[in-house]
């Protein structure tokens, strides 16, 4: 904005209209206020205060020319767009005074062109609408409110026992036993069959040949959880061999020790071989 001698105050310029008797002809308005020419358009054609599709081009182009010029007397630097559009309305100016075109021009009439203009005003007053409608709606956290969380009350928990003894111990019975492991393996034993114990003794036969107790061969050889079915094995396969004549067997009394020998029917065969007596 550039100011010299003489200029007329900005201030006297951008008061409030209100301020201003209603027959004022006076323009006052704020350029920096409008988003461009057809903004301000729209801002005269509502100042006419008529309904836009029956507002009158012809003037509003007047008023739009006027501010033009006011802005120019008081040297006020106006955009681009604001002298495009003055220029265009000039030319709508022109062509609305004009009765009858000129036969061969291709371009629109001043009608046309009015309408356009009108249409164009409609549209941004629709859009202006809705903008407001949708700025003034309701706004959550000022007009309206959106329900509350519930309030968080702390609890405060005191507990009180009053349990027995047995009551206590019951517990801690069902307790372990629902830990428990109640899956129990048990280990394989080792047993002498007869078949082993029925080869040992046929190896020993050479040597017993005098009454000797059977645990005197066993014991000492096998580790003391074998003992048991060891003995009770070789007690077994002793009897067969007695049955077959091969081993004696004797045993003084109840749970005394058992006593074996080479049997008589060995040593005999032993005896008649040839040779068995050279």
């Amino acid at each position: 904005m550039n100011s010299g001698q003489g200029a007329i105050p900005m201030d006297k310029l951008w008061q409030d209209v209100t301020e201003r008797s209603a027959d004022d002809p006076s323009l006052v308005i704020d350029v920096a206020g409008f988003e461009g020419p057809l903004d301000l358009l729209l801002h005269l054609a509502r100042s006419q205060k008529v309904d836009l599709s029956r507002i009158s081009v012809l003037a509003l182009a007047e008023q739009y020319l006027q501010f033009v010029e006011s802005a120019r007397r008081v040297r006020i630097e106006l955009a681009a767009d604001y002298l495009v559009m003055a220029a265009w309305l000039a030319y709508l100016k022109s062509r609305l005074l004009i009765p009858q075109q000129v036969k061969g021009d291709d371009g629109p009439t001043g009608e046309e062109m009015a309408a356009t203009l009108a249409f164009r005003l409609r549209r941004l007053e629709a859009m202006r609408e809705a903008a407001s409608q949708l700025i003034n709606r309701n706004r959550l956290g000022r007009d309206i409110f959106a329900r509350g969380a519930p309030e968080h009350i702390p609890h405060r928990v005191q507990s009180a026992y009053d349990a027995s003894l047995y009551d206590l111990l019951s517990a801690y019975a069902n307790l372990r036993q629902r830990t428990a492991v109640t899956q129990v393996t048990i280990e394989r034993r080792k047993v002498w069959s007869l078949v082993d114990a029925r080869e040992l003794l046929t190896r020993m036969l050479g040597e017993i040949a005098d009454w000797t107790a059977l645990q005197t061969y066993l014991l000492p050889y096998l580790p003391p959880e074998d003992r048991v079915t060891a003995t009770a094995s070789a007690f077994a396969a002793s009897l067969e061999l007695v049955r077959e004549g091969k081993l004696d067997i004797r045993q003084d009394g109840a749970f005394q020790p058992i006593y074996l020998r080479a049997g008589s029917g060995r040593l005999a065969a032993e005896t008649s071989q040839p040779g068995a007596g050279e």
